[in-house]
């Protein structure tokens, strides 16, 4: 059974998972305000919290308490991946006659409650060390220097990796030997560069893995596949000197350990939005581009493996067996989201979660939480609970004036969970379907009771898998493709009135002004034709007088004379189409 745990205004409670969705009793819930982080482990066994005075930690199997530690500040939380160190970080202050604060970085022995080791760390953004899976390693950065400890020894420190001006490093998962990633931002013309390192071999430029330089570059962000054999890097600017994009300009490198190194082209120019690997470490996925945006999946040669065209999306989540991928469109989008079998490429559902600011995948590779959170929204705050097939299980709305700030999934080790066969009927559930009516465009009074004449700014690119094939007959058509195919179709239409003039057709069976008037807005080629079939239609009805026994005026007789060679244009266009 899965525990979610909720905080918000209205406390810090634990509800059952799928399929009871209760609220759990083993852990009573704690009102108030004033809790302001929870974590679990990497398996799910311990749960800790900071409500304000203490930081506490309980075993999830037995809901009892295993350590509490005084240390009412504590905004930030984090477990070592093996459970032996609690890792706590606090704002830190300054003394008020301006000397150095206390450190407010504590790792605490999960088994004992000691104090391990405190630290000076002023900034939020990437407080916490980094543990190698096994422990046998940790490191954090300090002043251009990356200090690796072993063995949860924080007194010595075992190694340093010392470059000028080293910004940031992410170690590597998974087993020995562990490796480690850096980045180097350029300076004075000098190009920025990522560095792959086999730790503890430091040695220098020459002892490196791998090496990336790059121009364009502010700040990166470097994803490890699974199986460490390679690292992605999404390289940004903060502004586009182009003035192309508001998002600045991003690209994607791809760096092995082996030593190989790409660009990942992208067809389509724009924002990187999300990158993120397959749990097979073999394929990774992009959303990118302006919007409407594509997604693409690329195989460690960075070669195209299957695009899934264009849609309102920002974000990729690969199921924990990276059998199902979700693509999605959250934050400013309206929350469409597209349900796929990577094995086959078959898309299995389109649920929407209206406004959400929070995706999640349950361990189990079948279930799905989505959430509308605050501060990113605080209206209509709640979670929502689904199964990828589509069905809405469960959804909680809080109480008007009330906020959620958190909900999660409690995690588990890989392997607990065996992969199951992709369903594609959608579950039963007891709830209504969760779609939403999508707005209407503004349409003026004198419109609104006629039919609504479809007008895209964009045209949707199908995925590679629905795009037509060469000689179909009813495959969707691209946006050039349809304006000639409705040229084409427009001269057709002109070649049967044609025909109709040169077999003496009386004048009432000829094409209106009004049928002329369509005509003309199609191409300027139907304008000259338009204006022709009119011409031949005033000398049809000057004939008609003429054999009536009306008199008629010299220009009247002279446009008579003009018949024979309007014809012969006709004939000439006619052989054109």
């Amino acid at each position: 059974l899965f525990l979610v745990p909720v905080r918000g205004s209205e406390g810090l409670y634990m509800v059952n998972g799928p399929p009871s969705f209760t609220e759990s009793t083993a852990f009573p819930r704690e009102s108030g305000k004033s809790c302001r982080a929870v974590v679990f482990s990497k398996d799910g066994s311990l749960f800790a919290w900071s409500n304000g005075e203490k930081v506490n930690i309980v075993n999830v199997t037995s809901a009892g308490l295993l350590r509490s530690f005084d240390l009412p500040k504590t905004v930030c939380l984090e477990f070592s991946p093996k459970n032996s160190v609690l890792a706590t970080w606090q704002a830190y202050t300054t003394a008020k006659d301006g000397t150095a604060g206390a450190p407010n970085l504590q790792l605490h022995d999960v088994k004992t409650g000691k104090c391990l080791k405190s630290f000076i760390q002023k900034k939020m953004q990437n407080w916490c060390p980094c543990w190698a899976d096994d422990e046998s390693v940790c490191a954090r950065n300090v002043n251009n220097e990356v200090h690796f400890f072993e063995h949860n020894n924080f007194n010595t420190i075992a190694n340093k990796l010392h470059l000028q001006k080293v910004n940031d490093f992410v170690l590597s998962p998974g087993a020995q030997p562990t490796k480690v990633a850096v980045y180097v931002p350029g300076s004075k013309g000098a190009p920025s560069f990522v560095r792959l390192y086999q730790y503890p071999s430091f040695g220098g430029p020459q002892s490196a893995l791998a090496n990336k330089s790059f121009f364009k570059s502010d700040k990166v962000t470097m994803l490890w596949n699974k199986k460490a054999t390679a690292v992605l890097v999404i390289a940004s600017t903060e502004v586009d000197k182009t003035g192309a994009s508001y998002y600045g300009e991003q690209t994607l490198h791809y760096i092995a350990t082996n030593g190989e190194s790409a660009v990942v082209q992208l067809p389509k120019n724009g924002p990187i939005y999300d990158v993120v690997w397959s749990p097979s470490s073999l394929e990774f996925c992009v959303v990118y581009g302006f919007m409407p945006a594509k997604a693409t999946v690329f195989n460690l040669k960075c070669d195209p493996v299957f695009d899934f065209g264009t849609g309102p999306r920002n974000a990729a989540y690969y199921s924990p067996h990276g059998h199902i991928l979700v693509l999605a469109g959250f934050g400013n989008l309206r929350g469409q989201m597209e349900v796929w079998d990577v094995k086959n490429y078959k898309l299995i559902s389109k649920p929407v979660a209206s406004d959400s600011t929070y995706f999640a995948w349950c361990p189990d590779g079948e279930h799905i939480v989505t959430a509308t959170c605050a501060p990113r929204l605080r209206v209509s705050n709640g979670y929502k609970i689904w199964h990828y097939t589509g069905s809405l299980l469960h959804s909680y709305e809080v109480p008007l004036n009330e906020e959620m700030w958190q909900v999660s999934w409690q995690p588990f080790l890989d392997g607990a969970f065996p992969a199951k066969t992709v369903k594609y009927q959608a579950v039963p559930s007891e709830l209504p379907s969760a779609e939403t009516k999508p707005a209407q465009a503004y349409r003026p009074p004198a419109l609104r009771n006629k039919p609504v004449a479809s007008s895209k700014l964009h045209e949707d690119e199908p995925p590679q898998n629905m795009k037509p094939q060469p000689g179909s007959s009813d495959k969707p058509l691209s946006k050039t493709a349809l304006k000639n195919q409705r040229k084409h179709e427009a001269k057709k239409a002109a070649k049967q009135t044609c025909l109709w003039h040169t077999r003496q057709r009386p004048a009432q069976e000829l094409p209106s002004l009004l049928f002329c008037s369509w005509l003309a807005g199609v191409s300027e080629f139907v304008w000259t034709l338009c204006f022709s079939l009119q011409k031949l239609k005033a000398i049809e009805q000057l004939k008609e007088q003429a054999a009536a026994g009306k008199q008629l005026e010299k220009n009247q007789l002279e446009k008579i004379q003009k018949a024979a060679a309007l014809l012969q244009e006709l004939e000439d266009l006619e052989l054109g189409l």
